[in-house]
C-alpha cells in the first residue's frame, strides 16, 4: 500500500500574533508549532512538503533537510497554497494528507484513523471535522439527505441557517491526489475575501459524484488552531498536560501538574518525583528515582538515576547518578557533575567537571576547571579563570582539599591529596600531598580598638 504524502500549509503571516516571527515557528511546549505537526504526521511515513510564504527563509532554515518546500508567492487563500505544490502532487499520485502548520494539537492516532476511513470508503476526499459548542468563525459542514458531506461553507459566507450547524471544518483532509488536482483547476475566488478556498474542492467533487466522507471528532481540542498569543498559551497548556499525563502513566510522580512545565521532547524515568515550579526544557533527560525541584529550571540537561536537584538553574549540563545539587545553584553550559558529588547553595559552575563524590558545598565559583574524585572545595573558594584576555583552566587532583576563600589563579594545578589553606591565593602549581598557603603577616595591636573608641568619643564631645 502506497503511503500518503503529507502537505503542510505554513505560509500564513499570522497578523494577529503581532510578531516578526513566522507563526508556525512560535513555540508551544518548547517546540515550534510546525514541529508538533511533523510529529503527528510521522507515523504516516510519507514524504512531507511544506508550503511557505511569510518568513519563508526562516522556516526553510529551521527545517532544512527534513521536508520539501513550496513557495506561495501571493497568499491568495488555502486553495492557492495547495496549488504551489501541484507539480509535486502530480508526480506523487496516490493520497495526500493536507494539514495546517498552526494546528499543533492534532494527534498521530487521529491522522491514522483519517487515512484508514479514506481508504476503506474509497473516498475522493475525507474531511476531518469536529462538533463544537461555539462554531463562530469556523467553516460549517453541510451534509446531504443521506448524511454525506457535500460542501464546506465559510462562516463569513454562510446563511443564518448554516451558521447554526455545529459541525466545523478543521482545515485538515485526506485527498486522492488526482481528484485534488482536478478540483484545484476549478477553484474560483467567488467569495467575500476574493480568495481561492480549498474548502470549495469538496462541493466540486460532491457535485460530480465523487465520494466525499468525514471523520468527525467528539472534541474540538485537536483541531484548535493558533492565531493569537492567547491561543498559543492555550495550546501550550494542553500539550503540557498531555506530556505530564504520559509521564505519570509511565510511573513519574508529578506533585502539582498545574505548576510543572515539561516540554514535549523531555524524557523522565520511572519513580522520579517532579516538585512544583519545575521546568524541564528542550532535550532534557532525567533518569529513574530522582528528585527535581521545587523551583528548578533545566534546559538541555542530562540527569542520572537517583539524583536530586533543588532550586537549580542548569543549562547544557550533565549531573551524574546519586549527585545532590542545590539549593540555589547555577550550572552553566559544559558542567559535568560526577556520581555522588555534592554541589550546594550559591555555587556557580561553568565548563567544568566535578569528579565523583567531590563536594563544592557553598558560595563558590568553579569555572573552566577539572576536579578529580573526593575533592573538597570550601566556602567562598573560586577558580580565577579569566585574565582579561583569555580563559584558563584549573586542575585539582583527587582527594585534594581547598580551604575557604581560596583563590586558584589559572592556569594552575593542585596535585592529588594536596591541601590549600583557607584565604590563600595560589598562582603556582601545588605538588601532590603538599600544603600550600599564601597569607600576609598578621599584625595584632593590643588595646588599639579601645583607644580608638575613646579618641572618637572625645572628638564627638568637643563638637
Amino acid at each position: 500500500m502506497t503511503v500518503p504524502a503529507v502537505l503542510v500549509l505554513a505560509a500564513g503571516e499570522g497578523t494577529r500574533m503581532k510578531s516578526s516571527l513566522p507563526k508556525v515557528l512560535h513555540e508551544a511546549a518548547g517546540e515550534p508549532l510546525l514541529e508538533h505537526v511533523f510529529r503527528a504526521a510521522a507515523p504516516l511515513r510519507g514524504p512531507v512538503g511544506v508550503v511557505v510564504g511569510h518568513g519563508a527563509e526562516r522556516v526553510r532554515e529551521r527545517y532544512a533537510g527534513r521536508c520539501l518546500f513550496f513557495l506561495q508567492k501571493r497568499r491568495l487563500g488555502s486553495g492557492d497554497a495547495v496549488k504551489s505544490a501541484a507539480a509535486w502532487l502530480k508526480r506523487r499520485g496516490g493520497d495526500v494528507v493536507v494539514l495546517c502548520g498552526d494546528a499543533p494539537l492534532i494527534r498521530p492516532g487521529t491522522l491514522k484513523r483519517l487515512t484508514a476511513v479514506h481508504r476503506r470508503e474509497k473516498n475522493a476526499v475525507t474531511l476531518l471535522t469536529a462538533r463544537v459548542s461555539d462554531p463562530f468563525g469556523y467553516g460549517r459542514i453541510v451534509r446531504d439527505a443521506v448524511g454525506r458531506p457535500r460542501a464546506i461553507v465559510e462562516h463569513r459566507d454562510a446563511t443564518p441557517e448554516q451558521r447554526r450547524i455545529d459541525e466545523i471544518n478543521s482545515g485538515m483532509y485526506c485527498f486522492r491526489a488526482k481528484d485534488l488536482r482536478a478540483a484545484l483547476k476549478r477553484l474560483r475566488p467567488d467569495n467575500e475575501k476574493k480568495e481561492y478556498y480549498l474548502t470549495d474542492a469538496v462541493a466540486f467533487l460532491a457535485d460530480r459524484g465523487r465520494p466525499v466522507g468525514a471523520l468527525c471528532l467528539d472534541s474540538e481540542e485537536e483541531v484548535l488552531g493558533v492565531n493569537r498569543r492567547s491561543e498559543l498559551a492555550a495550546a501550550d497548556k494542553i500539550l503540557r498536560r498531555r506530556t505530564l499525563e504520559k509521564l505519570m502513566a509511565a510511573g513519574v510522580t508529578v506533585v502539582d501538574p498545574d505548576s510543572t512545565y515539561v516540554d514535549a521532547g523531555v524524557r523522565v524515568g520511572r519513580d522520579t518525583v517532579l516538585y512544583p515550579q519545575t521546568f524541564l526544557k528542550g532535550r532534557t533527560a532525567v533518569g529513574r528515582g530522582g528528585r527535581i525541584g521545587p523551583f528548578s529550571f533545566l534546559q538541555d540537561c542530562r540527569v542520572g538515576d537517583d539524583a536530586e536537584l533543588r532550586a537549580v538553574f542548569a543549562y547544557g549540563s550533565v549531573v551524574g547518578p546519586g549527585a545532590r545539587v542545590g539549593p540555589f545553584t547555577h550550572l552553566r553550559p559544559g558542567t559535568r557533575i560526577g556520581a555522588g558529588a555534592r554541589v550546594g547553595n550559591f555555587v556557580e559552575t561553568k565548563n567544568s567537571r566535578v569528579g565523583p563524590k567531590s563536594k563544592v558545598s557553598h558560595l563558590s565559583y568553579v569555572g573552566d576547571a577539572v576536579l578529580g574524585a573526593d575533592v573538597n572545595v570550601g566556602a567562598g573558594a573560586i577558580t580565577c579563570n579569566y585574565d582579561g584576555f583569555r580563559k584558563h583552566r584549573t586542575h585539582i587532583g583527587s582527594g585534594a582539599f581547598v580551604g575557604s576563600n581560596a583563590n586558584l589563579v589559572a592556569p594552575v594545578r593542585v596535585g592529588r591529596g594536596a591541601i590549600v589553606e583557607a584565604g590563600s591565593t595560589i598562582v603556582r602549581d601545588v605538588p601532590a600531598d603538599a600544603l600550600a598557603l599564601e597569607r600576609a603577616t598578621e599584625i595584632v595591636k593590643k588595646g588599639w580598638a579601645r583607644r580608638k573608641r575613646r579618641e572618637l568619643a572625645r572628638i564627638k564631645a568637643a563638637e
